[in-house]
Parts: C-alpha cells; structure tokens; sequence
C-alpha cells in the first residue's frame, strides 16, 4: 500500500513543506495495517475451511466415517464375545466346577481390577472419545474374563488330573458282601421307629446279616472314629477326603482304630447287635460336606447293574427299622 503524504503551510517562508510523522505515529500505522491484514486473512481461512471442501479435508472426514464404522462394529463384537464369556463362566461354575466339587468362582475374582478401570471411565467426559471409552472398557472386561477363565480352567486340568484319586476316595462298593446278606431291612428315608414308635428321618441303609459278617470299608479314607457311641452302638467312623465320610454301626467287633488308613476293601469289622437295635444288621451311612446321603446312590464297583436295581427295590420297598 502507498502511504499518504501530508503538507503543512508554512507562515514564515511561505510555502509548504512535507510534514514527516513521527516514529511512534509509524509504528502504530503498521501495527493498525498488519491487524487489518491479519483479521482479514483470519476471515478469509475461515471462510474456506467451512465452504470450500480440500481434497485433504474431503479425505480425513472420509476416514473419520470409516474409522467410526470400524470402532461401532468392535463394539458389537465385543458385545458378542462377552456374552460367549458371560455362558463360559456360567457353565464354568455350574457345570465343570461342581463336576469336580469345586467352590465357584466368585464374581469380585473373576472381575478382580476391573473397578478402578471403571472409575478412570467416569473420570473421562470427553464426548468424542464416549465410544472409544466404552469399547475399550469392553475389550478390558474382556481381557480380564479371559484371563480367570484360563486360570480356572489351568485349575480344573489339574483337578481332572486328581481324579483318579478322588474316585478312590468316594465310597462305591457294598459294606457287607451280597453272599452274606439275609434281606435289606430298612432303606433311607422316613421310617417309623421300632422301639418308641415314632415317625423319624432313617439317615443310612439297615443290613440284616448274622453276627460275625465282616463289614468292608467302601472307599479309601482315614478312620476318625472307633469306639461306642450311644444310640450307634460300635461305630466306626471314616473320613475319606473331598467332603465324604461313611458310618458303620451296631459292630460287634473292631478291626481297624482311630487314626488308621484304610483302602476301599479292607476287613473294618464285624456286624453285630450293639446300641440301639432290634436285631443283628449293620447301620451305614453316606456323608457329603456333613449331610446325609442315599446309599443306594454310591455302589458302582463290585454290583452288576441287574444287582444294582435289585438293591434299589428292596432299600425303596424295606419299612422295618432296625436301629
């Protein structure tokens, strides 16, 4: 831009002489001249960038629809993927870990870290970043569901590597061998009492068999008990492990003592007619975590299926309560 020039008359010579300005007065005409310049240019940008569409601006929003396509589809699968995750822990714990009598896992350790995670979310309120956030959230809910299944199923691999000692644990045979047995004198359940007349709870199976018939432990285990015990009589007591335990009651003998091993088939001792009891038979009950058990549920080794519903009919159809 040309700049004006100014001329002032002078009285003395007569003429006029060009009037300079001063050097403050130049600095503000170009501060004032650039801050013309640069507001217009400002306007100008603006005045592009919102109705001229650049090819590069074109591109970038391009991709930005793209990009929030791709992110909205992981949220769908990892919405997906959750799920499958969410029926893997059900089945987790009501199939595989009660198959082999585990605790559940609880849900603060299956989602063990994810809180915090949780709390940095909230502190995020971007909007722009709302569905990265959820989607990454997500994928770290994931990732932690991922990580405890394997621990859980690292566990139970080794659990199924125990079983064949667990199976040696769980009482399986028939206390009194079928050759000696007389009938099945009282099956489990509500039985009337012999003795008071009474209508009680019959917590184990009532074998009738003459006194002296050898009495067998039914699983491998260690005796806790060997001794009289009220109404039971001679009662020996087994702990076999993984929440079972057996009862042997009315013995005339024993053959085994408190704090001894034994394995499923050893000679325990003998039937008799001591404690409460009406008549020479053997009093057994199953256990599970203290709870009293049909027995006729825990033979599968040394009776034929034929054998098996045999026992089933005579434990459903006994009445008479021996004990």
């Amino acid at each position: 831009m040309r700049q004006k020039v100014f001329y002032r008359f002078n009285q003395s010579t007569g003429r006029y002489e060009r009037v300079f300005p001063s050097r403050k007065d130049r600095i503000g005409i170009t501060l004032r001249n650039w801050g013309i310049s640069l507001l217009g240019s400002l306007v100008l940008i603006a005045f592009l960038y919102y109705l001229v569409d650049f090819p590069r601006e074109r591109e970038l929003r391009k991709q930005n629809q793209r990009l929030e396509a791709r992110i909205e589809i992981m949220n769908r699968q990892a919405d997906e993927a959750l799920a499958v995750m969410e029926d893997i822990a059900e089945r987790d714990n009501n199939f595989y870990r009660v198959m082999m009598q585990s605790e559940p896992l609880s849900p603060a350790r299956r989602y063990a870290g994810l809180e915090r995670q949780r709390n940095l979310d909230r502190m995020d309120s971007l909007s722009d970043n709302a569905l990265v956030a959820t989607v990454g959230s997500k994928l770290d809910r994931l990732d932690q569901m991922l990580f405890s299944q394997i621990n859980s199923f690292d566990y139970l691999a080794k659990e199924a590597g125990r079983q064949k000692d667990r199976i040696a644990h769980i009482p399986a045979i028939q206390p009194v061998p079928e050759k000696f047995l007389r009938t099945m004198a009282s099956g489990y359940g509500v039985r009337r009492d012999p003795i008071y007349g009474t209508t009680k709870f019959h917590e184990g199976l009532d074998f009738s068999a003459p006194i002296g018939t050898p009495v067998y432990a039914t699983a491998d285990g260690i005796v806790t008990n060997s001794s009289w015990k009220s109404a039971y009589g001679n009662l020996i007591e087994i702990d076999h492990g993984y929440n079972y335990s057996t009862r042997y009651a009315h013995l005339s003998k024993f053959n085994v003592k408190a704090g001894q091993s034994v394995c499923r088939g050893d000679l325990i001792g003998y039937v008799g007619n001591t404690g409460k009891s009406t008549g020479p038979h053997l009093h057994y009950e199953v256990r599970h975590r203290g709870e009293p058990q049909n027995p006729v549920n825990y033979y599968f080794y040394d009776i034929t299926p034929e054998q098996y519903d045999e026992l089933v009919r005579l434990a459903e159809n006994a009445g008479h309560v021996m004990d």
